[in-house]
């Protein structure tokens, strides 16, 4: 069985079944903090339930070069593959893409406004996003089964992380109803400035987050982001905060 995460704040989840796919609505709740005992912008230590005792076995690995897209597919798919035969250890991987476009589970051919970019057909939930050198990616595989099989909570320990991460900076990342992702205020307005998509296989996490660091925004002008027309997107620093990104894999891991 394998889930694919969608829309969350939404919410919609996509059930894939034996190539059958099923579309389930919730409600439009944002999520449920306080229930989470949130204590550390720590992804190992965020929710005790999800993360727990097994943090100290959790492998962070750092890719210094850009990965190719399919690349990084296939190692992540191998992971997800040992860590079911419990072969290998969960994994937590940070790494930047060269400039391309990915297409989620959801994406549609006419959100491509401009494909100047190359475009991969991606198995994560979500839409069209832009991924490219000088923003981070952070790729979760951990196995859901070891701490708490709830996808809504997965998913509400990503966003609080970045939020958490951000908070580092002085930035105030929020989450909104409606729209995936991390979101921050500017001048009335609102912009995006982190991406969430995740999939999972018998309940083990894989893709994850993307962080707008220092990347070229102009690229985000060749889609239709998430498929969010009214807001654009932002990084760190489009913002003025001039950051090296050792200082940012440091926020996520300390």
């Amino acid at each position: 069985m394998q889930y694919n995460y969608g829309n969350y704040n939404n919410i919609q989840y996509i059930f894939v079944v034996n190539r059958v796919t099923l579309h389930a609505l919730a409600d439009a709740r944002l999520c449920p903090i306080k229930a989470w005992k949130l204590t550390s912008p720590n992804l190992m230590q965020i929710v005790p339930q999800s993360i727990g005792s097994k943090a100290a076995k959790i492998e962070w690995r750092l890719s210094q070069d850009t990965v190719p897209y399919p690349e990084a597919v296939s190692a992540m798919e191998a992971r997800v593959n040992a860590i079911l035969a419990g072969s290998r250890p969960e994994q937590v991987w940070l790494l930047e893409h060269p400039a391309i476009y990915t297409a989620g589970t959801s994406g549609k051919a006419t959100d491509i406004l401009n494909a100047r970019l190359p475009v991969f057909k991606s198995g994560r939930g979500g839409q069209l996003t832009y991924h490219g050198p000088g923003q981070r990616v952070a790729y979760v595989m951990l196995n859901l089964k070891t701490r708490k099989t709830d996808v809504r909570g997965f998913v509400c320990d990503l966003e609080e992380w970045l939020i958490r991460t951000l908070k580092n900076f002085g930035v105030k990342g929020e989450r909104r109803s409606g729209r995936i992702g991390i979101w921050v205020r500017n001048e009335g307005s609102e912009e995006k400035i982190a991406a969430i998509g995740v999939r999972l296989r018998r309940w083990v996490t894989f893709h994850g987050v993307s962080l707008n660091v220092d990347p070229n925004l102009s690229h985000y002008s060749g889609i239709v982001p998430c498929g969010i027309k009214e807001y654009g997107v932002t990084s760190l620093s489009a913002r003025g905060i001039s950051v090296k990104m050792a200082d940012v894999d440091s926020a996520l891991k300390e």
